[in-house]
């Protein structure tokens, strides 16, 4: 066995779900735990297909329009007066878009002798779905329809894939509130949202299997927001453990270190406060987002270096969010480069 893992968040551009799949086991897959379908097409910008289909919902209407050129440039919905947004009425295609993919996993799998390797099913927060949708405004109150609707999807793919089936929660929103509370109030900040989060994880058939993926967005490979230190990562994963549902098992936090076309920083200070999550189980992995493209193989390897020693363990090596984003020969790059940093001397 590698020395580390390779974790890869998602999304990879490639035209189709068997090519991803391919690409990215040919060149990382004897250090893969999991493996994503790439997510292609109208999923490569991971919730805005899904967004976007609510200008057919009869339910719902356009409050204000954008083309999702940018963060402050995306349609917003509002419920219309008289209706009721419900869950039997919403439809993310999660369930759809991993039954077809499942096959062509299976194949890939059996022809690179990837026995161990899950199939992995990227999920997003509920409360995520509802602030791009609806706003800041109403997210709170119209994430339970998302809720159960994603809750719906995840028993579907659970009914078929069982154990075989890797679940990964996707949380930007609640990383940046984090990010954005003032530092007295970090902590509770993040155990309010942490019970949000697991609730979803909650209403899984028990025995699911999850990740989590810890993320400051990537809207054509540009951060929703950067982080100065790690306080507000180190203050989420801690909300996290403690608030986790029984009967779930969390196999993985994936961190971001980098942030969409801004790899992680050089300077250690950067990284102190990890040191408190040296504690973190050691069932539970931990997948650094350090790998970029656009920084020197030995400054990641430093960067690596100090990550592990606050942690005092090894970790898995991860993009900071998924390649879907970046051009095919970035993508390549990062792969190749996750490779080398999980081969580096322990």
């Amino acid at each position: 066995m590698p020395p580390r893992h390779v974790h890869l968040v998602g999304s990879h551009p490639a035209a189709d779900a068997r090519q991803a799949m391919i690409e990215m086991a040919a060149t990382a897959g004897p250090y893969l735990r999991s493996l994503p379908d790439g997510e292609p097409g109208a999923r490569r910008n991971w919730i805005a297909h899904i967004i976007d289909g609510l200008r057919e919902h009869p339910d719902v209407e356009l409050r204000a329009d954008g083309d999702w050129s940018g963060y402050d440039d995306r349609p917003v919905f509002k419920v219309r007066r008289g209706h009721k947004l419900t869950a039997a009425s919403l439809r993310t295609g999660h369930a759809a878009a991993a039954a077809e993919s499942y096959g062509i996993f299976k194949e890939i799998r059996a022809e690179q002798g990837l026995d161990a390797v899950s199939f992995q099913v990227g999920i997003p927060g509920d409360l995520d779905l509802a602030l791009f949708a609806f706003g800041p405004a109403a997210a709170f109150t119209r994430r339970r329809a998302f809720r159960d609707a994603l809750a719906r999807e995840i028993g579907e793919i659970a009914g078929w894939g069982g154990g075989d089936v890797l679940f990964q929660l996707e949380v930007p929103v609640e990383l940046v509130m984090v990010a954005g509370a003032p530092p007295p109030l970090r902590a509770a900040t993040a155990r309010l949202l942490a019970r949000g989060m697991v609730a979803q994880v909650a209403a899984a058939p028990a025995g699911s299997r999850f990740g989590v993926h810890l993320c400051v967005g990537d809207l054509g490979n540009k951060a929703l927001r950067r982080l100065n230190n790690v306080a507000p990562l180190v203050a989420m994963v801690r909300a996290l453990l403690r608030a986790w549902p029984p009967g779930r098992p969390l196999e993985y936090v994936h961190v971001p270190l980098a942030a969409g076309d801004r790899p992680p920083p050089l300077d250690p200070g950067f990284y102190r406060g990890l040191e408190s999550l040296s504690s973190i189980p050691g069932d539970v992995g931990f997948a650094a987002g350090l790998v970029h493209e656009d920084q020197d193989p030995d400054d990641q390897r430093r960067i690596l270096r100090v990550v592990e020693g606050a942690l005092s363990r090894t970790v898995d090596v991860s993009p900071a969010c998924g390649l879907g984003r970046r051009s095919a020969q970035a993508a390549r790059q990062v792969l190749e480069r996750a490779v080398i940093l999980a081969d580096c001397p322990v």
